[in-house]
């Protein structure tokens, strides 16, 4: 029984506490019955205007849905145009990509050729570098050919019975191919 007591006691002044504390805050009954941020939206005069008929000066919801109607199907055609568009230029960003891939092939195989052209090109350069070392290596063993050739028909004439005349050049003789044609032009 002492525990039911204590048990009694402890709800009577629990609800003496919650009594209290409840007195405490309805201090003006009318903001209690009230939502906070309700307060706000009555004075907001766009809220109390939704409720009130509408005067000749703001539009009826016909005019509005035929205005909202009209602004739907410009938006819908913009958006059309939009999208034709898209798929246009999705379409020629496309092509473009085809003809960057195409003039990237040429453009490696036109790389390929000129470096093979380069190598045929320098060696061709020390091919012909070679034939000028080759042919002025020569040049005294050519010089020294014609040389023979002249003096044999040089001979072959004096067999023939042409007079040769040989002329000094600066203390040497001129054994070579010009002065023989020279004097053989002379003879004859």
């Amino acid at each position: 029984m002492e525990r039911e007591n204590k048990n009694i006691c402890l709800l009577i002044l629990f609800l003496s506490l919650l009594l209290l504390q409840g007195c405490s805050n309805v201090q003006n009954p009318q903001e209690a019955n009230m939502h906070p941020g309700l307060s706000e939206l009555i004075r907001n005069d766009s809220v109390a205007r939704r409720f009130q008929e509408s005067s000749p000066q703001n539009p009826t919801a016909v005019e509005s849905a035929i205005e909202l109607s009209e602004k739907y199907a410009k938006l819908s055609d913009e958006a059309s145009q939009l999208r034709q568009q898209n798929s246009q230029l999705i379409s020629r960003n496309q092509q473009l990509r085809d003809q960057i891939n195409n003039i990237e092939a040429q453009l490696q195989q036109t790389q390929k050729e000129l470096s093979e052209a380069n190598k045929v090109l320098i060696d061709m350069r020390v091919e012909l570098n070679s034939w000028k070392s080759n042919v002025l290596g020569f040049r005294d063993e050519m010089r020294e050919a014609e040389t023979a050739q002249l003096e044999a028909l040089i001979k072959i004439l004096h067999v023939l019975g042409g007079e040769i005349q040989t002329e000094t050049v600066q203390g040497g003789t001129i054994g070579s191919a010009d002065s023989a044609v020279a004097t053989l032009g002379n003879s004859g």
